[in-house]
């Protein structure tokens, strides 16, 4: 049945062929079914298409047609970088040859956990009194590190001040409020005074009615100091370095808190004495 069938179309197509312009092709049989689809698991499984178009492009590949587009392929594509020959450093080496970082990071290298079991680990290996030894070693350091550190701050290093005190401005603001004495220098003595005086109030109701007056008067004045201090910190900044930009509101508010700290426990330590010219 399937054999004569297979005449019937062939007769069909050379009688159509031969009386009309427009051929129909002929195309081979192909067998529809479901054998021939690649399943999800069956992708390392070369299938008979596949296998086909390799020996096609074995074939081409012998022309003398693959041989050029073979040595087209070999030529390198645009955004090609060849290889160094070594690795690629990291971005923290590059950085410190470069030196923009200086020293060691102070970012912690391991997490907590690792931290403590490392801790762990290293209490397990020593005796009781080696593990004390330690750890009283270790706190010693740390408590030179800290006192190496306040040190370098009160001697006004740049490298450890912060981030508000660094520059030639903020150190003539600083060397300009300790050559001078002011009334808000009494600012925190002032202020343990009258919360002393407000507690001794719930008893003495008198004695809260003065003090309260007294309180006021004294942060009006404290007020109008602070704005006096303001304008004339940054009148002799601008006459000391006339192309600064860092005058204005903030050095004259960093100019009044460091006023209002005690002399004695400022950070940085004052460098000159009451009365210098700066």
């Amino acid at each position: 049945m399937a054999a004569s069938d297979e005449k019937s179309r062939l007769l069909f197509l050379s009688t159509y062929n031969a009386t009309h312009t427009t051929p129909i092709p002929e195309f081979a049989p192909f067998a529809c079914s479901l054998f021939i689809v690649k399943l999800p698991w069956q992708k390392d499984a070369p299938s008979d298409n596949q296998g086909s178009s390799d020996e096609n492009s074995g074939a081409v590949a012998g022309s003398p047609s693959a041989e050029g587009s073979g040595e087209a392929g070999a030529t390198k594509p645009k955004g090609y970088t060849p290889p160094k020959g070594r690795p690629t450093p990291k971005r923290r080496e590059v950085e410190f040859e470069r030196g923009i970082i200086h020293g060691q990071s102070l970012a912690p290298t391991e997490t907590s956990a690792q931290a403590r079991q490392k801790r762990k680990e290293l209490k397990s290996s020593m005796s009781k009194e080696e593990y004390k030894a330690y750890k009283k070693r270790e706190r010693d350091a740390r408590l030179k590190r800290q006192r190496d550190a306040q040190a370098a701050m009160d001697r006004g290093d740049e490298a450890y001040l912060m981030a508000r005190d660094k520059g030639e401005i903020r150190r003539f603001a600083r060397d300009w409020v300790d050559s001078r004495r002011f009334i808000s220098n009494f600012v925190m003595p002032v202020a343990i005074a009258l919360l002393v005086i407000m507690l001794l109030g719930t008893t003495f109701p008198e004695i809260a009615a003065t003090s309260s007056m007294f309180a006021m008067l004294l942060m009006l004045v404290f007020l109008i100091e602070g704005v006096s201090i303001g304008r004339r910190v940054n009148k002799a900044t601008r006459a000391k370095f006339p192309e600064t930009t860092e005058t204005g509101f903030g050095l004259g508010y960093y100019a009044y808190s460091r006023s209002v700290q005690p002399r004695k426990w400022r950070t940085p330590r004052a460098r000159v004495e009451i009365g210098a010219d700066v």
